[in-house]
């Protein structure tokens, strides 16, 4: 596996980051979100993440949510870990710890909407 197989994409006009395999040129992964925007400024709410099965067990999964965590930190976002692979993910990473905010009922419900 080579840094350049794989390719993180923010596809902001569907609301979720794409993991690119450009050896099959296909989509082989996906982070979704919602933007919530607070008094804090905006919140990114991750709430879901995926990895096509014929690629399990190579790490594809943190390598997706490392970048889309750097990206959503870039834009001077807040990170709310709403998906059970996220929550579990940031712990062991303490060094994204200042940007996570605690999800709240109105980030349940911005998931909910944007799940319909």
């Amino acid at each position: 596996m080579t840094d350049q197989r794989f390719e993180v994409q923010n596809r902001a006009e569907e609301s979720r980051y794409v993991l690119i395999d450009h050896e099959s040129g296909g989509v082989i992964g996906e982070e979704d979100y919602v933007d919530v925007t607070a008094d804090a400024g905006v919140q990114r709410v991750l709430f879901h993440t995926g990895v096509s099965d014929e690629y399990s067990g190579q790490g594809l999964a943190s390598r997706l949510v490392r970048a889309v965590v750097d990206d959503v930190i870039a834009q001077g976002y807040a990170i709310v870990p709403v998906c059970p692979y996220v929550a579990a993910w940031l712990p062991k990473h303490p060094e994204y710890a200042d940007h996570v905010v605690k999800p709240r009922p109105e980030h349940l419900r911005a998931v909910a909407a944007r799940e319909k």
